[in-house]
């Protein structure tokens, strides 16, 4: 029983049903790789575990900032946003949540000077990005408004461009055009997040994008973001060397309509805007996840 409770606390802290988005950009990377004639079940798996573990340290690092800073203990708590609450809750500790978040970045670190020393130098340069955006996301990045664009790029589009390089050592113009898409959707995801909990973040120093800009503006930049990525999926395949099987993707279009009616008219109704937050975390891992399968087609 307590073995059972130790797991299902630390599982809530991690943020474990966040991490299927890692999942999928490597799922993502590696279709690239098979597409373009690499394949490697072993190292695509660890990527995958090296990728989790960042993803896994950036939530821990978040909630440890976010409770020194008392964010945490103001938010309004959603399935999507608002912290897990288990430090508040007194059932970890600081010190335990931070030696977890420096050795799974270290784990995850040491994956990295694996395909460093196996595939180039490359993996060195995208690793040590990843790597200070995963520590300073939380106490830096969202300062300085720069930390949807960070979280976009860093656990995005450089996911899948990391794997791509791993598996094959070559990078093309159609895989960095093709990272663009999980880049916009990962920023995507987090900046809907951060509506609900603006006036907390504001109180614990960040000045993030909805903060700077307000939560009408927001939801219309929201809104045609979403609509940029289904452009760039529709016109991929006429302009680069892309499978028209990505065009599957566009089958999540239904999901972003929805999300973004709703994100337009319940921006500033935090218990109305949680159906939306559902509808894009839907929408994002299920466009990276056709994405993976048009390329494995």
């Amino acid at each position: 029983m307590v073995r059972k409770r130790f797991w299902r606390v630390w599982l809530q802290q991690v943020r474990a049903p966040f991490l299927v988005l890692s999942v999928a950009l490597v799922l993502l990377g590696a279709a690239t790789a098979h597409w373009h004639g690499f394949a490697h079940a072993g190292h695509a798996l660890l990527l995958g575990l090296g990728v989790v573990l960042a993803h896994a340290a950036v939530n821990l690092f978040n909630e440890l900032s976010d409770h020194r800073t008392g964010i945490d203990r103001h938010t309004a708590r959603t399935p999507f946003s608002g912290g897990s609450g288990m430090l508040q809750a007194g059932l970890t500790a600081p010190p335990q949540v931070a030696a977890a978040a420096y050795g799974c970045l270290l784990a995850a670190g040491a994956i990295g000077i694996y395909f460093t020393l196996a595939s180039g130098w490359p993996i060195l340069v995208l690793m040590a990005v990843g790597a200070l955006t995963v520590r300073f996301y939380t106490s830096h990045l969202s300062r300085w408004g720069i930390g949807e664009l960070a979280s976009g790029l860093a656990l995005g589009s450089l996911v899948v461009i990391g794997v791509h390089y791993a598996l094959t050592r070559f990078m093309t113009l159609d895989i960095l055009y093709i990272s663009a898409i999980p880049g916009l959707l990962t920023a995507l995801l987090l900046f809907l997040n951060e509506f609900p909990d603006a006036e907390a973040d504001r109180r614990g120093g960040r000045r993030h994008l909805v903060i700077r800009c307000g939560k009408k503006t927001c939801a219309l930049i929201y809104s045609l973001t979403v609509f940029a990525v289904f452009a760039l999926i529709a016109l991929g395949p006429f302009i680069l060397n892309i499978p028209y099987a990505v065009l599957i993707a566009l089958a999540t279009l239904p999901l972003g309509a929805a999300a973004a009616v709703r994100t337009l008219r319940h921006h500033d109704d935090s218990p109305r805007l949680v159906a939306a937050q559902g509808l894009n975390v839907a929408l994002v891992i299920a466009t990276d996840l056709l994405l993976a399968l048009a390329y494995f087609l």
